[in-house]
């Protein structure tokens, strides 16, 4: 004799589909795939925001240690933000230098571009990447007798710039305000830096606070990781004297 219970059966003949161990399963396993994507995404936008950022490299002017294309990883945090002359830094130009033309995008295209620039690295419409020539209070000229950078008086030998290329063709005599730093490219010949920009506000000089910070090491491509050419030269010279202050007069 069978017995069949009465609540939840299947009637003669028929049985009812039920969802297996493998179903259940399945949907557990999804919940924290889930999950780890959310902290992935959450911990790469804090350290984007707040301690590394990836850039890419969109022009000639500091080749030959940065190619169009390069990927390179800026430090943002405090104390490792800090830069002195030598250093590579990527800067916003917008109140100096301009913005950059980018190729227009919307839609799909645009989404794209910005996914592509949140992990391999952004080209921001006004981020530059130059070399750090002089800072505040520096007297910064070109060139001297023999071809070469002076700053504070100190002739510069810079074997980091482009092959052929001498340090500048344009003559400039200049000293950097206070709180601000006098950037040069590289590769002279195809840079336009702070030299092109003497008739601006700032004479072409660009705030400390713009600058988002310095180069902390190539990404890509793979078979180029690594740090860029140090500038022992720029990093030796003495700081500027101050001016002695002047003897008043005693009245009579």
């Amino acid at each position: 004799m069978e017995v069949r219970s009465g609540v939840g059966s299947d009637p003669p003949g028929v049985r009812t589909p039920r969802r297996g161990y493998r179903g259940r399963h399945r949907a557990i396993r999804r919940t924290p795939l889930l999950v780890v994507v959310g902290l992935t995404l959450a911990i790469a936008i804090v350290v984007r925001s707040f301690f590394l950022e990836p850039f890419s490299i969109p022009s000639e002017s500091m080749q030959p240690g940065l190619q169009p294309g390069d990927r390179v990883l800026v430090t943002k945090f405090g104390p490792l933000r800090h830069f002195q002359r030598g250093d590579v830094v990527v800067f916003d130009g917008t109140s100096t230098f301009g913005a950059i033309r980018q190729p227009d995008g919307n839609g799909l295209g645009a989404l794209a571009r910005r996914l592509t620039e949140f992990v391999a690295g952004r080209t921001g419409e006004s981020d530059y990447v130059k070399r750090v020539v002089g800072v505040g209070g520096d007297r910064v000229r070109c060139c001297t007798s023999d071809g070469r950078l002076q700053v504070n008086g100190m002739p510069v030998a810079e074997p980091y710039l482009y092959p052929g290329d001498v340090a500048s063709r344009q003559k400039f005599d200049v000293v950097v305000p206070a709180g601000r730093v006098w950037l040069m490219g590289d590769h002279r010949s195809r840079s336009a830096d702070s030299r092109s920009h003497l008739a601006a506000p700032g004479g072409g000089t660009v705030a400390e606070g713009d600058v988002i910070g310095p180069v902390a090491v190539r990404i890509w491509p793979l078979n180029r990781i690594g740090g860029l050419d140090p500038a022992p030269a720029l990093r030796s010279v003495n700081d500027p004297v101050p001016d002695p202050p002047k003897a008043s007069r005693a009245r009579t």
